[in-house]
């Protein structure tokens, strides 16, 4: 085989392999290649902050009547306000690798939901929730769907942090917004 049509057949198989990638895929590449460090989550939160900052911050935060214990043990409570006008619950407890925060789970519900109640439906507080994230991080967010569109997540990525947006239930929007490097690391790690 020529040099020439090697080269072709390598150039054929990377084009092909690149333009495979969704936006997602390429969106992470790029923002993980960057270098940026970006650690804010909110109300004073980052990711790689140790468990005593974390429990020293909610604690000052719980003083000066921000937030409250939530309706579970492990459970954070702050209340909302949405672009909307609206009101939610916002629930998180993070996650810990290495004693540093790396995963904050957040979920959020409208006060005052009912199932007969379409104006505080999910699919308004997952819209709802998108434009908050949007206003406090100043990023825009792209829409992620399966073949089926039956699953709908809207994710940004800046630098290390991923924030993903998606329906949990009826009446339950969750974000998880995570530090892709140390979960990188925990997925090549053996079980």
């Amino acid at each position: 085989m020529n040099t020439h049509l090697l080269f072709r057949i390598t150039i054929f198989f990377v084009l092909g392999i690149t333009s495979c990638k969704s936006d997602y895929q390429k969106m992470v590449e790029k923002e993980l290649s960057s270098g940026k460090q970006v650690d804010e989550l909110f109300l004073g939160l980052k990711l790689g902050m140790t468990r005593k900052e974390f429990y020293e911050t909610c604690w000052e935060l719980n003083k000066e009547g921000v937030l409250t214990n939530g309706p579970t043990e492990l459970s954070v409570e702050y209340d909302a306000a949405l672009p909307s006008g609206n009101t939610a619950k916002m629930r998180f407890y993070p996650k810990f690798e290495d004693d540093q925060l790396y995963l904050m789970p957040v979920e959020f519900t409208y006060l005052g939901w009912a199932p007969w109640n379409e104006e505080l439906s999910a699919e308004n507080l997952r819209s709802d929730v998108v434009s908050l994230l949007q206003d406090w991080y100043n990023t825009e967010f792209i829409e992620v769907a399966n073949e089926d569109k039956s699953l709908l997540a809207y994710v940004s990525v800046e630098g290390n942090r991923r924030v993903r947006i998606f329906k949990k239930h009826l009446s339950v929007v969750r974000v998880e917004i995570v530090d892709l490097k140390v979960l990188q690391k925990i997925e090549e790690e053996p079980s």
